[in-house]
């Protein structure tokens, strides 16, 4: 870009404590500096009452670059902020900060969920790929023997050759995951009330009802968004139509399953299950969760992490660079979609 120091935007970065700091490199910072006329190091972690220099350069902002923690905008901060044009999310859902008052502003918003949902969906495709190996329950009996041992009467059912699974909404995260399988030899369900058949064909999946799915498919993945329609949309009878020994993978939200009926199916040993989320986000001490040979539970880790906060950041400041450059966002939240998307 070929600006001078006036021509480019004031920014204020917004976000909860430390998270810059792992969101940005160097790297990232310089760029900052060059895309905009303001100290590209200067946080809030607070817009309710801003000390006299962050209440300064609120003020002043015209871009707020926001991330997890963000405070929420309402009118009266957007009221202290009169120069406010955009906001430029370094993550997935903005629905925690970007409020009514922003909208009724015009106010334009961009997000990094496109960014966000790849590692969620490479989790995914690796979850789906050890599942149809069986790699819990061979893990576990190698374990066991720690012996030389014929595997293939044991395990005769194990493999992915010809695997059905079944993808509880075509989200960012659930589109990406069909793309993701495309290369294996994999029957792919789908599931989302708002693809039609034709939508379904050009995915390569093939539309079916969410009874339909649980019942035909030897991996159930879900990634619909979290609404009060969705709450425990995988309850006791869909748990109850799928297979002996299927496996379900939950890396969207963890009220999308009902909790209590799953367990049971677990315990039971019915079925296996991959959750990277529960409900609650953290489950009690001594759930059985925690040590079931059937389940695989991670932390609420198959978003960015580590690295892949970088490649946020990377998108992020694309989206501040068209804005400097008085371009569309390549990647904008549409306030309409909000109703049925994360």
């Amino acid at each position: 870009m070929d600006h001078t120091t006036a021509d480019r935007p004031a920014l204020l970065l917004a976000m909860g404590p430390g998270i810059a700091e792992r969101l940005f490199t160097g790297r990232h910072f310089d760029r900052l500096t060059a895309l905009t006329r303001t100290d590209p190091r200067r946080i809030a972690h607070d817009l309710t009452a801003p000390e006299p220099a962050l209440a300064a350069a609120l003020a002043d902002a015209e871009v707020l670059l926001t991330c997890w923690g963000a405070p929420a905008l309402t009118a009266e901060v957007l009221a202290e902020a009169p120069r406010l044009r955009a906001v430029v999310h370094a993550a997935g859902s903005v629905k925690h900060h970007v409020t009514e008052a922003c909208w009724k502003r015009g106010i334009a918003v961009a997000s990094a969920a496109a960014a966000n949902s790849l590692p969620v969906a490479e989790y995914t495709l690796a979850a789906i790929l050890l599942a149809g190996k069986r790699v819990l329950h061979s893990a576990q009996r190698y374990g066991q023997l720690q012996a030389r041992h014929d595997w293939h009467p044991e395990f005769e059912d194990a493999g992915n050759y010809g695997r059905t699974v079944g993808v509880v909404g075509a989200s960012r995260v659930g589109r990406r995951v069909i793309e993701l399988l495309r290369p294996f030899d994999l029957q792919v369900l789908l599931y989302d009330p708002y693809v039609g058949a034709a939508e379904a064909g050009a995915l390569g999946v093939l539309r079916t009802e969410l009874d339909e799915l649980c019942a035909r498919a030897d991996i159930v993945t879900v990634h619909a968004p979290e609404l009060p329609a969705t709450r425990h949309m995988i309850g006791a009878w869909q748990l109850g139509l799928m297979r002996d020994g299927a496996t379900l993978i939950n890396t969207a939200r963890g009220s999308l399953v009902d909790e209590d009926a799953l367990l049971s199916e677990v315990v039971a040993g019915r079925l296996d299950a991959v959750l990277d989320v529960t409900d609650p986000e953290l489950p009690p001490p001594g759930s059985p969760l925690y040590s079931l040979p059937n389940v695989l539970l991670t932390p609420h880790i198959a978003g960015s992490l580590g690295g892949e906060l970088h490649r946020l950041a990377d998108h992020a400041l694309d989206e501040v660079e068209r804005f400097a450059a008085g371009l569309p966002f390549a990647d904008p939240v549409q306030p309409a979609a909000l109703g049925y998307s994360a």
